[in-house]
Parts: C-alpha cells; sequence; structure tokens
C-alpha cells in the first residue's frame, strides 16, 4: 500500500486532483485511515482492537458501495495520510489530507477548496454509516435544490450529514466537537437559514449500536456480556 501524502509533510505541496463527474455536486468523506489500535476506542473497549478494526474496514466498505456510484464529484479526505492503493479507487475519488486543528477547523477547510473549485452544491459524510444509502445521498443533494442547507440529525446529538449552497463559517467554529450539543449550536447558526432537516440516524461508536443488527453478528460471535 503506498503513501501518497501525510500530515508530516508541508500543506502546500501538491496533492491529486482529479476531476471525476461532469457535475457541479461534490460529495466530501472524511475518514481514518484504518489501522490497529486507532480509532473506534468506545467501540473497541468493548469488542477489542482487531473487532474494531475489522468493523471500520467493514464501514468503509460500505461507504464506498452506497458512494461509487453517486453522479456527484467524490472526494476522500483522509486523517493521517493518504494511501495510493486501498479501497478508495483513485478513478472514481479524489484523495486529498485533511488540514486543520479540529474537525471544524478541518470541514472548513474542506468545503471551502470546494466553493472555490466552482461546486454548488457540497455535502460532507463520516464513514462510519451503516444506517446510510446512496439514496439518502440523492435525497440530501436534491434538497439542496430548495433550502441553502440540509442537515442529517445523528442520534447521539450531532449530525452525519450537513450540506450547503453557501459557505458559513459559523458553522465550524465555537463547537464542542463529538459531544451532544453539536446539532443544537449548528442549528442555532442557521435560524435565519433555510435548512432541510433529514430523517435523524444513528452512527457506529458503541457496542450497542451494533449489537442487535444482523449484519455485525459476525463480528460479535466471541464476544461475550
Amino acid at each position: 500500500m503506498g503513501i501518497l501524502q501525510n500530515n508530516n509533510v508541508e500543506r502546500d505541496e501538491k496533492i491529486i486532483d482529479f476531476t471525476l463527474a461532469n457535475s457541479k455536486n461534490l460529495l466530501l468523506i472524511f475518514t481514518r485511515n484504518p489501522e490497529l489500535g486507532k480509532g473506534k476506542r468506545r467501540l473497541a473497549a468493548t469488542v477489542g482492537d482487531q473487532t474494531a478494526l475489522d468493523i471500520y474496514t467493514f464501514l468503509l466498505q460500505h461507504t464506498v458501495s452506497i458512494t461509487q456510484n453517486l453522479y456527484a464529484e467524490k472526494r476522500v479526505y483522509y486523517s493521517e495520510e493518504i494511501w495510493e492503493n486501498d479501497i478508495w479507487d483513485a478513478d472514481k475519488y479524489g484523495k486529498r489530507l485533511q488540514q486543520g486543528n479540529d474537525l471544524g477547523d478541518r470541514m472548513a477547510n474542506a468545503f471551502r477548496e470546494g466553493f472555490e473549485s466552482d461546486f454548488q452544491k457540497i455535502i460532507v459524510i463520516g464513514s462510519d454509516m451503516y444506517d446510510l444509502s446512496q439514496e439518502d445521498l440523492e435525497s440530501a443533494f436534491k434538497a439542496l435544490e430548495k433550502k441553502d442547507f440540509v442537515i442529517g440529525p445523528a442520534q447521539d446529538g450531532g449530525y452525519y450529514l450537513l450540506g450547503m449552497k453557501t459557505y458559513k463559517t459559523e458553522l465550524f467554529q465555537d463547537k464542542a466537537w463529538g459531544t451532544e450539543t453539536v446539532l443544537k449550536q449548528t442549528l442555532d447558526d442557521l435560524k435565519a437559514d433555510s435548512v432541510c432537516l433529514l430523517e435523524e440516524r444513528n452512527d457506529v461508536d458503541y457496542f450497542e449500536d451494533i449489537k442487535d443488527i444482523e449484519a455485525f453478528q459476525p463480528f460479535l460471535k466471541h464476544i461475550k456480556l
């Protein structure tokens, strides 16, 4: 697996930039490099490091399956380093590196870059949503035809999707990222704007999020609680 860029190199080095579709829609996919002992720590506390990694890899594959045929340009933003040969096909996904001190900064930079590239509708998602489909993403882009912003509320008080037609700085500032206050703070920033709220969904952070879902049972056979 080749590494194209990592967060130890200078920010102004060239990164891969492909025009993947003749579309003014841009999907940003934020992902953590899947490595043993890193990421999904709350899940790993119950199922162990290897199972947590296996589950996250499964979620990444699901994210590929629901995005690879979406009519939009897709850009994958890696957390630590860009991997050349992985599940993200370079013919379908532009590969970039997250830049910023926290999640807000990193998303802000990705959105700004997208609007500077003349995209008209931009949506960001993570890569750990099993309860998400291509149709959901298509509906989110369609919602932006009538609304300025679209949000997918998560059950934990955050959001699993954020989309916009115009850049709004406040959405990325003064948030307690990773807490149950993020959705409320974000909606407070949008009180004067037109917003479409999607169905509430659940991401995967804890064992309880997946213990009753059939697709995850093969990963949980060894778990004894």
